[in-house]
C-alpha cells in the first residue's frame, strides 16, 4: 500500500512539471515575440549607430586572448547596410587598421603599412552586421533560430539575451549569443561561438544613434598604397 501511494505521488508530481512546461514555454514565446516587435519598430527609426567597442578573442589552442578596442558605425542607405571600423589598440598597443563594408565588399586598410586588401564578402554578410544595428525582428526570426534566455542588465540597461543559430549552415560559427536593447534596436554585447572552442566579445558603449556624419563611411587611403583583391 506505501508503495502504491508512493508511485501516485511521484506519477501526480510528474504530471504536474509536465503540464508546467508548456506554460514556460507560452511565456517565453510571449517574451520573445515582445522583444522582436520592439526591434521591428526601432528598424523603422532607424538611420545610422556609432560606438566604442573592445572585443576579446579567445583562441583555445593556446589558451590566449587578444584584446581589441577601437569605433565602429553603421548606416541604412538605399535599402543596404554599410559600416566602418577603425581599430585604434590590440593588446594596449597603438594598431590602426580601418575596415570599410560596402557594396558587398570589405575594404580592409593597413595604414602603418600602406597595405589595402578588398575582399568580396558574399551574399549573407549583412545579416550579421545587423545582428544589433539596425535589424529587424522580422530579419533576425527570417535568418535565425532564435532561443530567448532571459533579461540581463548591462551599464543600467536592461537587455534582451538571445541565443541565434544560423538557419543557414555556416563554418564559421555554432552560434552567436546577442544582448540587445530591444527599445533603441541596438547591440550591448555579443558573444560568437566557434567549434574549436574559440569565442569572441564584443562589448559596446557610447553608442549614439542617428547623427552619424556620413564622412566617415570611406577609407582615406594614402598615396603609394600597395592595393590586393581577393
Amino acid at each position: 500500500m506505501k508503495y502504491l501511494v508512493k508511485h501516485r505521488m511521484k506519477a501526480f508530481i510528474f504530471a504536474a512539471m509536465a503540464a508546467l512546461v508548456p506554460a514556460a514555454a507560452l511565456a517565453q514565446n510571449a517574451d520573445l515575440q515582445k522583444v522582436l516587435s520592439q526591434m521591428d519598430a526601432a528598424s523603422a527609426r532607424f538611420e545610422s549607430a556609432q560606438a566604442d567597442f573592445t572585443a576579446d578573442t579567445y583562441t583555445a589552442v593556446v589558451q590566449s586572448h587578444d584584446i581589441q578596442k577601437g569605433t565602429i558605425a553603421f548606416r541604412r542607405t538605399g535599402g543596404a547596410t554599410e559600416m566602418v571600423m577603425r581599430l585604434k589598440t590590440d593588446n594596449g598597443d597603438p594598431s590602426l587598421k580601418d575596415v570599410l563594408y560596402k557594396n558587398g565588399q570589405l575594404d580592409y586598410y593597413q595604414p602603418t603599412v600602406k597595405q589595402e586588401t578588398i575582399l568580396k564578402a558574399g551574399s549573407n554578410y549583412e545579416r550579421y552586421l545587423t545582428l544589433g544595428f539596425g535589424g529587424s525582428g522580422k530579419e533576425l526570426a527570417a535568418n535565425w533560430n532564435i532561443k530567448y534566455l532571459g533579461t540581463e542588465a548591462i551599464d543600467g540597461v536592461q537587455t534582451a539575451k538571445l541565443d541565434l543559430t544560423p538557419k543557414a549552415p555556416s563554418d564559421q560559427f555554432t552560434h552567436i549569443t546577442v544582448w540587445i536593447d530591444p527599445k533603441r534596436g541596438v547591440s550591448l554585447k555579443q558573444q560568437v561561438f566557434q567549434d574549436s572552442g574559440d569565442w569572441r566579445i564584443a562589448v559596446y558603449s557610447n553608442i549614439r544613434l542617428n547623427d552619424v556624419p556620413s564622412s566617415i563611411f570611406a577609407l582615406h587611403i594614402a598615396p603609394g598604397t600597395q592595393v590586393s583583391t581577393k
